[in-house]
């Protein structure tokens, strides 16, 4: 039980400290996977590829080091499991920025919320308006729900230590590299490649604990999540992020997706969900809504975890006939 007991110490670190203001080991990732960019960048998929995968190798081998250190000390175990739950986890951090992001919008400083979007969007927000910029925000939030929360839970259930820094190391990469600019369109295409291949049961679990947790945060329903989903997500560009921004979309209450600038280059997401456009008062609610799904992450990892170990502990006691 040390795995699921470490990931409920580790989310409840998160929720309650939010991430290290100095130090934090997914920043000293991202600096290490730039200083080796230097050494393999082509713009080709084989050296991203292998980019890639001496990157994720030396992670998920360091997770297993300390998965084998461990091993038969549950209490030594519990903690290695928690501290790396925490350090991969986002999701008060999350919320903290959209919490920032609502004040500013509400107290009128458009140019201070379009600058403190930036932390959490990689589109061009130069030119947004307070609404584009409301937007901006709840996209991020109802995306990274899943990315910074629930698909790090679930990795982390199934696969442990490794799991967790496994998933983060390449949820990083995505974001370092895995971009259409004209840089890392070739480059870059392992790590977009493998982000959507390991966030695609995430994303559509995550768009279940909105629908399950979300009545009564906003003005939506099941029904609108489940209707924005089917119709509205295949349009998006991503294969997970338009599910999940669907689902808080119809949840909600509110319309979300449209035209987003990224290096001068314009991108065309179409529309999610048919309420009215997101302005500065659904923030908090977008806020409550992944905090819901948080919880109910938590819950299911946790669950998720005792299960599995439990079944190979089980298997492990078994005697021959």
């Amino acid at each position: 039980m040390s795995r699921a007991l470490g990931l409920a110490l580790g989310w409840a670190a998160d929720q309650a400290l939010g991430d290290p203001r100095r130090w934090h080991p997914v920043a000293g990732f991202g600096s290490a996977a730039k200083a080796l960019e230097h050494r393999t960048y082509a713009a080709r998929r084989a050296p991203g590829a292998a980019h890639v995968a001496l990157l994720l190798g030396a992670v998920v081998a360091t997770g297993s080091l300390a998965e084998r250190v461990t091993r038969g000390r549950p209490l030594a175990h519990t903690l290695v499991t928690a501290a790396a739950t925490w350090a991969v986890l986002g999701g008060r951090s999350l919320t903290r920025e959209a919490a920032t992001i609502e004040r500013q919008l509400a107290a009128g400083d458009v140019v201070a919320a379009r600058v403190q979007v930036r932390n959490l969007v990689g589109r061009d927000t130069t030119r947004l308006d307070a609404d584009e910029v409301a937007r901006a925000c709840i996209e991020s939030v109802a995306e990274n729900a899943s990315d910074a929360v629930v698909a790090p839970l679930l990795w982390g259930a199934v696969a442990g230590v490794p799991g967790l820094l496994g998933y983060r190391a390449i949820n990083t990469l995505d974001a370092m590299i895995g971009h259409r600019s004209p840089r890392y369109a070739e480059f870059g295409w392992a790590a977009a490649r493998l982000d959507d291949l390991v966030n695609w049961v995430p994303a559509r679990v995550a768009a279940a604990l909105a629908i399950v947790a979300g009545p009564g945060v906003g003005v939506g329903d099941g029904s609108a999540a489940l209707q924005a989903i089917r119709r509205d997500a295949p349009a998006h560009p991503s294969p997970n992020g338009g599910v999940v921004e669907a689902a808080f979309a119809g949840m909600l209450g509110v319309r979300l997706g449209g035209s987003n600038a990224y290096d001068g280059r314009v991108e065309h997401r179409g529309t999610l969900a048919s309420g009215p456009p997101a302005t500065v008062r659904h923030i908090a609610r977008a806020r409550r809504l992944a905090r819901r799904v948080s919880a109910g992450a938590a819950l299911t990892a946790v669950a998720l975890a005792a299960l599995t170990t439990g079944r190979r502990g089980a298997a492990g006691t078994g005697h021959s006939t």
